[in-house]
């Protein structure tokens, strides 16, 4: 087990526990070092992982040496940690409890879940001595956000306690629990209440997974990020947010820190892409709510991101007197590319609509007016410069996923309303601008822009969204991807050396993009080496099968916030699609998004599912700030 340096973990050593509203991270040694109960934007009452001498902390572990080593239990979002110590085991069992609503007809949806943290400790062959430290930090972690979460420790020996620190001594078998509630919260039996608990929330999670419709060889790291997603769904909206934590650093003591507790609009193809193929179309359906709610209150432009519910604040500020994870310095509260110009998520939105449509989703009202609105848009903007999918804080340049993205908005409009004069005139032009850059490169295939060079890995993404390319520039693209940016199994955003990005330092590279290469072979004809690079990347999660947003290819230290719901939707969605070219073929690959929900879906067992219609009103979309 790794040893904490100054105070802090490795971000490995972190696991998940979620109630589909806030979230926790819990370490290898007992510590809860991050926890934001109730919603993932809130403040947290747990924040020592953003500044480990001044930061909330939750700790439960043997005094003396110990080793750990842990699991979720089967099924679950429960995480039970096994402790060796020189005299016998000690377990812990963690979770944040959640079951269905009494009575709902949507019992993965209307949840219950009171933004309690339980704690249940065993000891096993012999006595233990435990530490128990529950430490609400020297300062307010947002001292501009009001006033934080009054929370109370509940246990056999404390009504509910600020603050305690202490030594327990257990027998061998003895059995205690202990709750971080509000501080009004009506715990007066822990022990009891916590069992129950256990029981309510562990048949939750399990009852959730079984309904997963995936048959594939890759079942066990499927559901894991399944069982991730679901925790990162803010539930009351549908949204996904893309991290529960913020500020956690892509380059260790740099400030390429950020804010990933929104919902971001790149993300929604992929978010139902992987939904709809396991066969979760509640939770599609959710989503696309979200989604259609959000994209109604700015168009005709469209925000990068989004807040998960009413009265979100993304306005990006700094908390300066934070010291940040590991001396990673800002610590930022929103985050600011909720002020970009991105052309590509236009065409990510008109193919999410798309997909909606392949999973049974009406094109009613509100989804006409926003295709209608995007595909206006875009036939004005698309030859202006933007900041790209990877919100760049240096200039706007000319990059050629955003223009593909472009084109994509404009095909799958006319795909869902008919094809339209200055819709088509405008994907022509798009198309005659892209492909007379298909050759950029040292070996033919594109470059990162149409302008001035530089290699992307968003360039991955083009074999999978049906462009007008011919295949031999979609295999030299990906080709010239690998000799730029990949290294090993791993593959960096953009080269640093060609890319200015308005920010100081390096960073790791992204494990989407592999995912991402995962995909591009597999349509390029390399399957072999497809499936061979999928299997090595499985084997680069945490112990308890979860991913970073990046990892340093030398090192494999996990960088970035975590875990990363782009990630995990990546591998589902790499997972789906081995699978298709195992069972179909090649031509499987082929077409849109849609078209390969449409093929998975038909390789299961269930029928395709019926999605409701997005919100059809601002007011019941709710405010975004």
């Amino acid at each position: 087990m790794a040893a904490r340096e100054n105070g802090y973990l490795p971000l490995r050593d972190y696991a998940l526990l979620g109630d589909c509203h806030g979230a926790a991270l819990v370490g290898r040694d007992g510590a809860v070092d991050w926890f934001c109960p109730g919603r993932f934007d809130a403040q947290p009452v747990c924040w020592a992982l953003l500044d480990a001498a001044k930061g909330a902390r939750f700790t439960i572990a043997p005094s003396g040496p110990f080793e750990s080593e842990r699991a979720y239990l089967d099924g679950t979002n429960i995480l039970c940690t096994t402790f060796t110590i020189p005299n016998g085991r000690v377990t812990l069992t963690d979770f944040l409890p959640v079951r269905s609503a009494t009575g709902t007809d949507q019992p993965f949806v209307d949840l219950e879940a009171p933004g309690w943290l339980v704690r249940m400790v065993e000891a096993h062959d012999g006595p233990c001595d435990l530490e128990l430290n529950f430490d609400p930090g020297v300062c307010a972690f947002d001292s501009e956000a009001g006033d934080p979460p009054d929370m109370r420790l509940f246990w056999q020996d404390a009504a509910g306690t600020e603050w305690e620190s202490s030594i327990l001594s257990l027998a061998a078998g003895e059995q205690r629990a202990f709750i971080l509630a509000p501080a009004t919260a009506d715990v007066e039996v822990p022990n009891a209440q916590a069992e129950a608990l256990l029981r309510e929330t562990m048949e939750f999670w399990r009852t959730w997974s079984a309904a997963s419709h995936y048959n594939g060889r890759y079942h066990a790291a499927v559901a894991r990020s399944a069982l991730a997603l679901k925790a990162l769904t803010y539930a009351p909206t549908g949204a996904i947010v893309a991290a529960p934590t913020t500020s956690l650093p892509e380059d260790l003591g740099g400030e390429r820190n950020w804010d990933y507790r929104y919902s971001w609009l790149r993300d929604s193809a992929f978010v139902l892409q992987a939904l709809g193929g396991l066969g979760y179309e509640t939770e599609a359906g959710r989503y696309c709510e979200f989604i259609g709610s959000c994209c109604v209150q700015t168009l005709p432009d469209l925000r990068i991101l989004y807040g998960i519910a009413e009265n979100s604040l993304t306005k990006e500020r700094w908390l300066t007197y934070l010291s940040g994870y590991a001396g990673s310095k800002p610590v930022r509260v929103g985050n600011a590319a909720t002020g970009q110009t991105q052309l590509d998520i236009y065409g990510e939105i008109a193919d999410w609509a798309l997909a909606y449509c392949a999973l049974g989703g009406p094109i009613d009202g509100t989804l006409s007016d926003l295709l209608e609105g995007i595909a206006d848009h875009v036939a004005r903007v698309w030859k202006e410069p933007d900041q790209s999918i990877w919100e760049i804080r240096g200039a706007p340049r000319q990059f050629v996923h955003g223009k593909a993205m472009a084109w994509v908005a404009l095909d799958r409009a006319t795909r869902l309303l008919g094809a339209r004069p200055e819709w088509c005139r405008e994907r022509d032009k798009l198309s005659d601008t892209l492909n007379a850059h298909a050759h950029d490169g040292d070996r033919g295939g594109f470059l990162q822009t149409i302008s001035d060079g530089g290699m992307d890995a968003a360039l991955l993404l083009l074999p999978m969204l049906d462009l007008p390319f011919s295949e031999k520039d979609l295999d030299d693209t990906v080709r010239g991807v690998e000799r730029a940016l990949r290294d090993g199994d791993y593959v960096m955003r953009y080269s640093l050396e060609h890319t200015d990005d308005g920010l100081n330092g390096e960073e790791g590279a992204f494990l989407i993009c592999s995912f991402w290469l995962v995909d591009a072979l597999l349509c390029t004809g390399r399957a072999d080496e497809a499936r061979d690079l999928f299997e090595r990347l499985l084997g680069q999660a945490n112990d308890v099968g979860l991913y970073a947003e990046e990892i340093d290819p030398a090192t494999h230290a996990f960088l970035g916030n975590f875990p990363q719901a782009f990630t995990h939707l990546a591998l589902i969605n790499s997972a789906i699609n081995l699978d298709l070219h195992e069972r179909l073929g090649v031509n499987a690959l082929k077409g849109t998004h849609a078209d390969r929900i449409e093929r998975s879906i038909s390789l299961s067992i269930h029928a395709a599912p019926r999605l409701r219609s997005a919100p059809r009103n601002e007011t019941e979309a709710g405010d975004q700030t």
